[in-house]
């Protein structure tokens, strides 16, 4: 052990003034453990150990479960583990001090199992699978396939970052450079998504940077919210820098420096500095499964405002232009789900109470909305309003859905969350064999 834990494990034993026993039942009857005696174990090896960590909540505190991911030795804070709640989303990882252990109970250490030496001819089985995995994890170009469970069990390495007036808390680990691992703060341009290590570095940076808006052309306007097209293989660096930045608030998806495949949908806001970075989504310039989203964000210190379902919206204005049915890449994050669940009651609903009649079904409301109609069979059945009526199924929305939906609608109407359909100034692209080869 480093002299640091040996520092930690002597004060740590300290405030264990007596000896820590818990009963623990046999088939022999009830016998006591000495708890104590499992501190200098865990300090030793703690990776991969559970035991109950002092969460901090707004209401105040409470010990939750929780699984040690890594340990590190800091100047300032002395030993800190990065801890992840059992049951609870990787957003909420984070530094703890020793103090906040609990050690009064049982530790849960990991349990090491023993490798039984396989056949050759399984041996060979498992490594051609391996080697297929591989190739095929190589070959994927997706902005938003799913992560391995290797990446997805990273640290996070940032703890927050500075972007215009918003300071962010990162929720996730990102493959920003080494260099910026594990600073307190990473300073980012929000117009070109440089990234600077200092508030200094950044401040230089304004001095020179001529971007006032993203990089591609302005598709959309109403008031002060703008829509940018921005093409991922004439934009390399900024949608590269793009991709790094929503890696820090998307967990289960892979951002690829490959941003060749892509279009960038950008929303804006603008005011006498410039036009303000809110959120986005990315498509596949061509996708073989009919995804009109790959990859969708709304900005942390822009969430919970209706931008979300601003930015669902229009990706499903950009599907009617087309003249297809879109849906959204799986799998959704447990925000994004949520939003699109929202988003598509209350198109559906909506569409019902204003054009339906006794024989509109499934296939018109796909055509009318461009929502496909599996998106519509489980959205109808989540909100219970596909019922079975003398031999046949039929759609019934019931006062609670339909008031939810009043409510709803009052909010956007404050809110002037809404896209006009008549601001879009945009026409498909159709990419040519020729030019797909090369993406």
């Amino acid at each position: 052990m480093t002299a640091a834990m040996n520092e930690h494990l002597s004060s740590t034993t300290e405030r264990i003034e007596q000896p820590l026993q818990t009963d623990v039942t046999a088939s022999s009857g009830t016998t006591q453990v000495d708890l104590s005696s499992q501190v200098p174990v865990f300090l030793a090896a703690p990776v991969n150990c559970k035991l109950f960590v002092n969460k901090l909540t707004a209401q105040g505190s409470e010990y939750r479960l929780a699984e040690i991911l890594s340990s590190r030795d800091t100047a300032a804070h002395g030993l800190e583990y990065y801890v992840h709640y059992t049951e609870f989303n990787k957003r909420l990882d984070e530094w703890v001090s020793v103090e906040r252990l609990d050690f009064s109970r049982p530790i849960q250490f990991p349990t090491r199992l023993t490798q039984i030496p396989a056949r050759e001819h399984e041996e060979k089985t498992e490594q051609n699978t391996f080697s297929k995995d591989r190739e095929i994890e190589n070959l994927r170009t997706s902005g938003s396939m799913t992560q391995s469970i290797q990446e997805i069990a990273r640290v996070k390495n940032l703890n927050k970052i500075q972007m215009g007036r918003h300071e962010v808390e990162a929720w996730y680990f990102s493959p920003y450079p080494m260099e910026y691992a594990h600073s307190d703060t990473l300073y980012i341009c929000e117009f070109c998504l440089s990234h600077y290590i200092s508030s200094r570095q950044l401040s230089r940076h304004r001095g020179r940077c001529q971007l006032h808006h993203p990089p591609g052309n302005e598709i959309y306007r109403n008031e002060e919210i703008s829509f940018f097209e921005i093409d991922g293989r004439k934009q390399k660096v900024w949608c590269r820098n793009l991709c790094l930045l929503s890696k820090l608030f998307l967990d289960h998806k892979t951002l690829y420096y490959d941003v060749d495949p892509f279009l960038f949908y950008c929303m804006t806001e603008r005011d006498e500095s410039g036009y303000h970075l809110i959120g986005y989504f990315s498509k596949e310039k061509e996708s073989s499964e009919s995804y009109n989203v790959a990859c969708i964000l709304t900005l942390p210190q822009y969430q919970r405002l209706g931008y979300g379902r601003l930015l669902i919206a229009f990706s499903y204005e950009l599907s009617k232009a087309e003249g297809r049915c879109g849906s959204p890449e799986k799998p959704l994050s447990d925000l994004g789900y949520l939003s699109y669940r929202a988003f598509w009651t209350e198109t559906i609903v909506e569409f019902l109470l204003s054009n339906a009649t006794e024989e509109t079904t499934i296939e018109e409301i796909s055509h009318r909305t461009s929502i496909t109609t599996t998106d519509i069979e489980l959205t109808l059945s989540s909100i219970g309003a596909l019922k079975y009526y003398r031999g046949q199924n039929i759609i019934c929305l019931g006062d609670k859905v339909v008031e939810q939906w009043e409510r709803n609608y009052e909010k956007r109407k404050l809110r002037n969350r809404t896209i006009v359909p008549e601001k879009l100034d945009w026409k498909p692209i159709h990419f040519t064999p020729s030019q797909l080869r090369f993406l």
